[in-house]
C-alpha cells in the first residue's frame, strides 16, 4: 500500500482546518499558502471531503471550510479511505467487487486480510487531534 499525495494532502487540509478551530471558516486560498499545494488540487481534494460529510461549505463572502466535529472525532483511516479509496494492502483485497480466480486455494489470503486488518486498525486509531499534539 502507498499513500499518494491526494492522501496525503487531505490530510494535510484537515490538520491545517483543525489547528485553526477559531475560525468560523478557512478558504482553501489560505491552506494552498500555508501548506504550499496547488489551489486546484486541494479543490479537487475537499469536494470528495465535503460530499463524504467530513467538512462543512459555506459559501459566499466569507465563506471556506471547517470541520464539522471535534478534531478527536476524525480519524486518519475514515480521511486516507475518503482520499484513497481502499486500504487494503493488495488489490486482491479491495473491494474491487471482482473475485481473484484463486481465491479457493491462495494459501497467502489470510496474511494479506490480517495485515490489511492491521493497517486499518491503525490509521483508525489515530485522531486529528493526535496528529496535533504530535
Amino acid at each position: 500500500m502507498k499513500i499518494s499525495t491526494k492522501g496525503r494532502y487531505a490530510l494535510r487540509l484537515m490538520v491545517d482546518l483543525a489547528e485553526h478551530p477559531e475560525a468560523s471558516c478557512v478558504s482553501l486560498k489560505e491552506i494552498s499558502e500555508r501548506q504550499g499545494i496547488s489551489l486546484k488540487y486541494l479543490e479537487s481534494i475537499v469536494a470528495g471531503l465535503v460530499k463524504s460529510g467530513l467538512l462543512d461549505s459555506i459559501h459566499g463572502k466569507g465563506g471556506g471550510y471547517k470541520l464539522n466535529r471535534p478534531a478527536e472525532n476524525y480519524k486518519v483511516g475514515e480521511i486516507l479511505r475518503v482520499a484513497e479509496g481502499d486500504l487494503a494492502p493488495v488489490s486482491c483485497e479491495a473491494c474491487s467487487g471482482e473475485k481473484c480466480s484463486h481465491i479457493g486455494e491462495c494459501k497467502t489470503k489470510t496474511m494479506w486480510d490480517k495485515l490489511g486488518e492491521l493497517i486499518n486498525d491503525y490509521l483508525d486509531g489515530i485522531s486529528l487531534a493526535d496528529l496535533l499534539a504530535m
